[in-house]
């Protein structure tokens, strides 16, 4: 009906078949200077508000940093298929970038395809990302400005990190706001990234769909996991709800 419809207006006339692609997705982000460019961590992140990734798509239910297969072999060829042309097509493209590339990706087999690109970071990619960068951003984005990434050395913190996010009861879809916050005080040991929360009455209270990330170290994926798990539960708003089951396809 939306094609019928022209609910996309003059492109509703036109169909594009692709290659239906049948594997893992994950993200992989580069600073790039223009010409000089860095590998961030990678990281894989849960759209689908449902267990199982089942359901309506969300903003995105949480995530994990370092994405365990991506290593080795894998990420040579992400680099050397993917990272290098993109840059040398900026460059040919005659198109002056400067800041984040996110890369979308799927693995089928032993193979990287790309879904996507974006000129940002993604969240809550973002919030295990960030995390693990122990280089200054300051000095890392004024090496970037003035074409000087090549001279920064970057660090990265060689645990994962996971976020778990809370959302409005209801969300992706109609949700209420306004529900006080309680057990904040109580979260030890994890990061607590507030999305959607707004002070009223001098109370902590949800204002958006997605409303917490709490984001965790381990020294793999499911020791962070289990922390952030056990910070959430210390966590309570009318409604609250998180994905029980991230990390299920690793």
């Amino acid at each position: 009906r939306m094609l019928l419809d022209s609910k996309f207006g003059e492109a509703s006339t036109t169909v594009v078949i692709e290659e239906f692609l049948s594997g893992i997705e994950l993200s992989c982000f580069v600073l790039t200077d223009g010409v000089n460019f860095k590998i961030l961590p990678t990281a894989k992140d849960y759209k689908r508000i449902g267990e199982g990734d089942t359901g309506l798509n969300t903003g995105g239910m949480g995530a994990i940093s370092p994405v365990p297969f991506a290593e080795g072999d894998f990420m040579e060829k992400v680099k050397e298929r993917i990272i290098l042309p993109t840059i040398n097509g900026l460059q040919k493209d005659k198109i002056r970038y400067k800041g984040f590339i996110f890369i979308g990706l799927i693995k089928v087999g032993e193979d990287p395809f790309v879904i996507e690109y974006n000129v940002r970071l993604g969240d809550p990619e973002t919030e295990v990302i960030l995390p693990r960068i122990k280089n200054d951003l300051v000095e890392v984005f004024e090496a970037i400005a003035h074409g000087e990434l090549n001279k920064i050395d970057l660090k990265v913190d060689r645990r994962s990190a996971v976020t778990v996010m809370t959302v409005s009861g209801g969300y992706p879809g109609a949700y209420t706001k306004g529900k006080e916050i309680s057990g904040l005080e109580k979260i030890e040991d994890s990061l607590v990234f507030h999305a959607g929360t707004t002070i009223s009455n001098g109370k902590v209270v949800t204002n958006g769909g997605r409303v917490l990330a709490l984001t965790s170290f381990g020294d793999d994926f499911r020791k962070a996991l289990d922390k952030s798990y056990q910070n959430v539960q210390k966590i309570d708003f009318e409604g609250m709800y998180y994905r029980n089951d991230l990390g299920f396809d690793l």
